[in-house]
């Protein structure tokens, strides 16, 4: 690595515009993939985005771990770049991101408090599905996380009982692409929840749309057919 990037690794950017011009900088070098991935790993916000964006290949599984690994503990900013390029990148490397380091990366950055980070990692979570061994080990754990947002208090006010909320409708969005592959009696454990906030309603009539037989998830979707709101009754409406 040259002395100027060494350089610039080392240091945080004091002020907008030095930020956006040190990013365009990167953005529009020609770094080779060592430093782009060693960037990923010691860069600053600024530095950490461009080399997420910059990123165009990925050539064994400690790469997609190091890109996978700027989901989580990072400035939004750095997730929402490290998503984005995940969802990019996945496609034509699947089986690197199989690693179960990663996966429990997934699980955590589905419920991340940016809505894009939510949809780009579910978008990667769905692309792995054609491996039955990725199923066997996110759907236990995504159950398990679903059971522990709900048990989760919220009375100690509206910021909490917001988060707790959005949350869980991330995971219900997760829980809907795995929900034919999880037992019934699992299923309808996560899926009685005594909820009155309609977006929550609308996410447990989506994946109570599906075809059940078990009568207690049948009896689920009747009631919710029948619910007040407009946009949760539409639901099982799209499906016929």
């Amino acid at each position: 690595m040259n002395k100027d990037l060494q350089n610039l690794n080392n240091s945080y950017y004091e002020t907008l515009d030095e930020n956006f011009n040190k990013v365009l900088e990167l953005l529009e070098s020609n770094l080779p993939q060592k430093e782009l991935l060693n960037l990923l790993k010691t860069g600053n916000i600024g530095q950490r985005q461009a080399a997420a964006l910059k990123l165009e290949k990925l050539n064994d599984t400690a790469e997609a771990l190091i890109l996978a690994e700027n989901l989580i503990n990072q400035d939004g900013k750095v997730r929402e770049a490290a998503a984005f390029k995940v969802a990019e990148l996945i496609l034509d490397y699947k089986n690197l991101f199989l690693n179960p380091k990663i996966c429990d990366i997934f699980l955590k950055a589905i419920t991340d408090v940016n809505s894009n980070v939510c949809r780009n990692i579910i978008f990667a979570v769905k692309t792995l599905m054609y491996n039955q061994d990725f199923i066997n080990y996110f759907a236990p754990k995504l159950i398990d996380l679903t059971r522990n947002i709900i048990a989760q208090k919220s009375d100690s006010g509206k910021y909490e009982s917001n988060k707790k909320i959005f949350k869980l409708y991330w995971c219900l969005e997760t829980l809907y692409e795995f929900s034919d592959y999880i037992p019934a009696d699992t299923l309808k454990s996560v899926l009685c929840l005594d909820l009155e906030h309609y977006t929550i309603k609308e996410k447990l009539a989506r994946i109570l749309s599906k075809d059940f037989s078990d009568p207690d998830l049948v009896e689920m979707q009747r009631k919710l057919k029948q619910d007040p709101n407009y946009y949760v009754r539409l639901t099982f409406v799209k499906k016929t």
